[in-house]
């Protein structure tokens, strides 16, 4: 069921509970309904109702084409023509699971239930995670900390200030992470819960996100929220639950994102897939749609050495042949995209390797490059089809692990103290260098090559966390959105290399759509309008609604 904002005004009392297991198959939806009169009397009612708010936890789907580092098609978010709409899942959906989250926390208030006060407190956790998902991309919103009913005053609740959506967003983790569990401590049945910390995780990102936008925006606060995020993030660094995957050796970085990465001690929270209870397609959706890698993303990552390939005394080896700029660079790339003429497994090609160009087996080809996270070896799923949930990939999603809590830490530290030590960089991004084999970040190395540690530190989290939809928040709390994202989307070098003279990129269209220095340009002509486009337009519907009943929702400026 969809809501708005309106809907949740007049929904009384009534949701649908999940009757599920909380193994691989947590966030399967019963068409069971039970009133209010017959339920709210044990922990299990309360966990029942709980589960439901896990199914609005994000799916795989291709958030980074909204930013400067993937393309498969023209992304209205990204090119700057995204209009206002009526209507928007984002928020109704959020609102929904919020209403679902309070109803549980109003049922909950006061008990001494320990096994009670848990599910509070994952519901407190949800109202955290859905209130992020909308202020991530309107700023403040209403906020409604009650059930409501016909009348109450709270129908008509104005904007929240950003900061007070922030603020309101944290109270609740720290609130629920009292009353969680400790990863280490939960039993088999119940891996995948909500724990103490993926509350952690949640405030630390949450914090880092207001801190910095509010930093780079010259706005006060931001201190306040660096601190949280440092906070936040030590406490699960210091709390040893969690480490970074090393199951599959050198491509441990590679099958953490498949199927041998599931339940890891990297994973804080994932979206959860089960064959033949609750499945996902996406090597088929990448396959055919492109989730295609970028020439902004394929140029950050640095060579063997950690120099990046514009610097004195780089290693690398230029673009002039197929292969020649994968060669001697940070082994995050190839697990990344793949090498053009790689022999793999994939989909429709389940024992058989076959070879991998832009335009074959990968049906997308207008960036030249080849998608290769999320790429199963399943020999059963990769000879299934596209059929939704009904498809047999199970790998999860992971939506927070513990790679990102690291570059929390290491990138609130610098943007508190505009320095980070190299004790602290050996905490945090350089162990996400050992797993790869890569050189240290060290002050020293960052002065004797005449780098920028900023910078250093924004490539790290791009290309660790590249595909996996963080970036277009990112380069909007940094405040460079409106440099990134005017810029031409471009792909592989066709001019004066092996690629002009294979098709399709020997065709007359494709040489002819090449910027001055050879490189293929996948779109041009982007726009961004700083005084609006770093927020989104809230739904023309519940604008308008506040507006009919005599009250105002004030809308994002300049939409």
């Amino acid at each position: 069921m969809k809501f708005e904002l309106s809907h949740y005004r007049t929904y009384l009392l009534l949701f649908a509970v999940i009757c599920c297991s909380c193994n691989k198959n947590l966030n399967l939806v019963s068409q069971d309904s039970i009133t209010d009169a017959t339920f709210w009397k044990t922990g299990n009612d309360f966990k029942l109702a709980a589960n439901n708010l896990y199914n609005g936890l994000d799916r795989f789907g291709e958030e980074d084409t909204e930013s400067d580092i993937a393309f498969n098609v023209p992304n209205s978010v990204s090119n700057g023509n995204l209009q206002p709409s009526e209507t928007s899942d984002q928020w109704n959906n959020s609102y929904g699971y919020i209403r679902s989250a309070n109803n549980i926390i109003e049922k909950g208030a006061g008990t001494t239930d320990a096994e009670i006060k848990r599910y509070v407190a994952e519901a407190k956790f949800f109202r955290a995670w859905y209130y992020w998902k909308l202020l991530r991309i309107y700023g403040g919103i209403p906020l409604i900390t009650k059930v409501l009913s016909t009348g109450d005053p709270e129908l008509f609740t104005p904007r929240a200030t950003r900061m007070e959506t922030a603020d309101m967003i944290l109270k609740d983790l720290d609130e629920a992470k009292n009353d969680l569990p400790l990863q280490s401590d939960l039993s088999a049945p119940d891996i995948g819960r909500i724990s103490k910390g993926a509350a952690l995780a949640l405030s630390a990102r949450v914090a880092l996100f207001e801190g910095t936008w509010e930093k780079f925006r010259g706005d006060a606060g931001a201190t306040k929220y660096l601190d949280k995020a440092i906070a936040s993030s030590g406490e699960v660094i210091n709390g040893g639950a969690y480490t970074l995957y090393t199951g599959s050796g050198a491509q441990s970085y590679r099958y953490l994102f498949l199927e041998p990465g599931d339940d890891s001690k990297e994973s804080i929270l994932d979206r959860r897939f089960a064959r033949n209870i609750l499945g996902q397609d996406v090597p088929y959706m990448y396959d055919q749609d492109g989730y295609n890698p970028s020439r902004k993303l394929v140029d950050m990552y640095l060579d063997k050495n950690g120099l990046p390939i514009t610097a004195a005394g780089t290693v690398f080896h230029g673009y002039s042949t197929f292969t020649s700029e994968y060669q001697d660079r940070d082994p995050r790339m190839t697990m990344t995209m793949i090498i053009p003429g790689t022999l793999t497994n994939r989909v429709f090609y389940p024992v058989t390797k076959v070879a991998n160009w832009p335009d074959k087996p990968q049906r997308n080809f207008n960036t030249g490059y080849i998608l290769y996270k999320y790429m199963s070896e399943d020999p059963v799923a990769n000879n299934s089809g596209r059929l939704g949930d009904a498809s047999l990939f199970d790998f999860d999603r992971h939506l927070i692990r513990y790679a990102e809590v690291l570059l929390i830490y290491a990138e609130a530290v610098f943007e508190k103290n505009g320095v980070i030590s190299d004790n602290d960089l050996n905490l945090s991004v350089n162990k996400l260098r050992d797993r790869v084999n890569m050189p240290h970040l060290s002050n020293a190395f960052v002065a004797a090559h005449q780098l920028d540690m900023r910078t250093e530190l924004r490539r790290e989290r791009t290309i660790e966390l590249a595909l996996e939809g963080f970036r277009y928040d990112d380069i909007r709390r940094w405040k460079t959105a409106e440099t990134e994202l005017r810029q031409d989307i471009k792909g592989i070098k066709i001019t004066g290399t092996g690629w002009a003279t294979r098709a399709p990129y020997s065709d007359a269209s494709y040489l002819s759509k090449v910027d001055a220095n050879g490189f293929l340009i996948a779109e041009k002509d982007r726009k961004f309008d700083p005084a609006k486009d770093y927020l989104q337009p809230l739904p023309t519907k519940e604008v308008a609604f506040y507006t009919t009943n005599g009250k105002t929702l004030e809308q994002n400026p300049g939409w």
